[in-house]
């Protein structure tokens, strides 16, 4: 089995496992994504919601990382910023190669176009949204990211940065004679011998959450999913990812 071939079929086994079930258009949209970018579902580079692909701030990082990327410079346009409304916006410009004149994109944020969950952190956001746009632009990926998602309602259920319609319930008890999550994920932790702070740090990063606890049950079981299916496909990679929140969350962005 050729490298592709492999990474593309744990790719699909990864995302059937956190998301379920997936369909035709959307098996053959992670081939695309697998094939032209090398996006990775156990890395985090890209989220399934409402039966569409998002890609993510890690997943264009890692992609620029691969691809060489010169620079990318940020700038905060003080004209358009109102610290008293906590409403920020910034440029970015990606420089994919030498002698490049730079893709631009822009991004904003105030307490109306972010989650709950960010609130109080609109500047930092502004910023991603910014150089995800940029990126997208530089290597040609028309997907819209993950950060740049505001809080929005759809029929179908929320999104990862919405607002839940119930509370947050990770530290409930079983259902249907079922463990309970946090027992769930602490046997996989154990089972796999996985440092369990940088899986909580994973966690919360892809729940979208400052903290586990403040997560939708949703989520955790899809995140409990993922983390089984990737220890048992690719343990070492798995490894590599916690590895990276080993780091200062600055230096993550």
């Amino acid at each position: 089995m050729t490298g592709l071939a492999k990474a593309l079929r744990s790719n699909i086994a990864l995302a059937t496992a956190a998301w379920g079930r997936l369909p035709r258009i959307a098996r053959d949209g992670l081939k695309e994504l697998t094939t032209r970018y090398a996006l990775s579902v156990a890395l985090g580079d890209v989220q399934f919601i409402d039966g569409r692909w998002y890609v993510t701030h890690a997943g264009l990082l890692r992609l620029a990382n691969r691809d060489r990327c010169c620079g990318i410079r940020v700038v905060r346009l003080p004209k358009l910023c109102d610290p008293a409304t906590r409403h920020w916006v910034f440029v970015a410009t990606v420089y994919n190669s030498k002698g490049s004149k730079g893709f631009v994109g822009y991004g904003d944020a105030d307490p109306s176009n972010v989650s709950s969950v960010v609130q109080g952190a609109e500047m930092r956001v502004a910023e991603t949204r910014a150089v995800n746009r940029a990126l997208r632009k530089a290597y040609g990926i028309g997907l819209c990211s993950v950060e740049e998602l505001g809080s929005y309602s759809s029929s179908s259920g929320t999104t990862r940065g919405d607002e839940q319609s119930t509370k947050p319930h990770f530290q409930t008890g079983s259902n249907n004679g079922q463990p309970r999550l946090r027992d769930q994920l602490c046997h996989l932790i154990r089972q796999h011998n996985l440092d369990p702070t940088l899986v909580k740090a994973y966690a919360a990063d892809f729940c979208g959450t400052e903290t586990l606890k403040g997560a939708s049950r949703d989520l955790v079981k899809s995140f409990i999913s993922l983390i089984a299916a990737s220890a048992k496909e690719n343990r070492d990679g798995l490894v590599c990812k916690l590895n990276s929140y080993a780091q200062p969350q600055e230096a993550r962005i």
